[in-house]
């Protein structure tokens, strides 16, 4: 909508009108319960993404900058992820439905042990699997949205086959889209970029392909004096071989999956749009 339009005195007679409706329990209040949780879902979403900017200042040398730069930023970094992680639990707690708050207060313990698993398995080791792949990026990747889902059914009054399904089309959802990023420098010719983790899903696909000896030996192939990764040639090494065609195929049976969580609802331009969303994270 136009800036004009958000100032119109028609939608300040709406905003009046839904004012007066706050304390009752007006069906058109629900909505809005759905509305203040996706912010904060948003808000939890952000302030992790903050966090995970900080710097490991262990591994800083001089060439790098000023040090007393970097340890003011992680200090902003860890202040201002805190301070969107408390305005959030402040929205949660507003919303006065205590299996809501279980259910984000679970997804925020989640995305913590997710985080932690990430930072303490060795990518070059190989020491991860394709189901601990899948287990680690549900935490730190799908737990949040799968349980948002199912919350929002829960504010909307649904049964629980209702939350079980939108709980699934979440986590299906956000492990395809994490496929899909993981894809893109090995599908995408024209935009790849130079790095790209050794922990993301063709890598993992490839490890267990090649087994840990074989992928130790490529990965002394593809470093240079200073233990640092050519990564064209590993993503050549890569492609070689099945991991990406592999990581291809979960890609899709992550969408196919949360395509059929939603044909249980009811056809609507809603139902509509989350499909749409389904597809797009499986296309390339």
């Amino acid at each position: 909508m136009s800036l004009r339009c958000l100032l119109s005195d028609e939608l300040s007679n709406v905003a009046m009108h839904v004012r007066k409706l706050v304390g009752t329990k007006h069906p058109l209040l629900s909505t809005a319960s759905q509305r203040n949780l996706a912010e904060i879902t948003e808000l939890i979403h952000t302030a992790f993404l903050v966090h995970r900017g900080i710097v490991n200042l262990k591994e800083w040398t001089n060439s790098d900058g000023p040090l007393k730069d970097m340890q003011f930023g992680n200090k902003m970094a860890v202040l201002s992820g805190d301070f969107l992680l408390a305005n959030a639990c402040t929205g949660l707690a507003q919303l006065n439905d205590t299996k809501v708050v279980e259910l984000i207060s679970s997804a925020i313990g989640d995305v913590v042990q997710g985080i932690y698993h990430e930072s303490s398995t060795s990518a070059e080791e190989g020491s991860l699997t394709v189901a601990s792949w899948e287990d680690q990026t549900f935490l730190s990747h799908g737990a949040l949205l799968a349980k948002s889902c199912q919350a929002a059914m829960k504010l909307a009054r649904h049964g629980n086959e209702a939350q079980n399904l939108a709980f699934q089309y979440g986590k299906h959802l956000a492990l395809g889209h994490k496929l899909n990023s993981d894809l893109e420098p090995f599908v995408k010719s024209g935009s790849e970029p130079s790095v790209f983790s050794l922990d993301s899903a063709p890598v993992v696909f490839h490890r267990q392909i090649v087994g840990p000896e074989r992928w130790r030996h490529q990965l002394k192939q593809v470093q240079n004096m200073a233990r640092q990764i050519d990564y064209t040639k590993l993503r050549g090494l890569i492609k070689t071989e099945r991991g990406v065609s592999q990581a291809l195929d979960l890609c899709s049976y992550h969408g196919n999956k949360a395509l059929e969580a939603m044909k249980c609802f009811p056809p609507s331009e809603a139902r509509s749009a989350l499909e749409n969303m389904a597809c797009t994270v499986t296309k390339f």
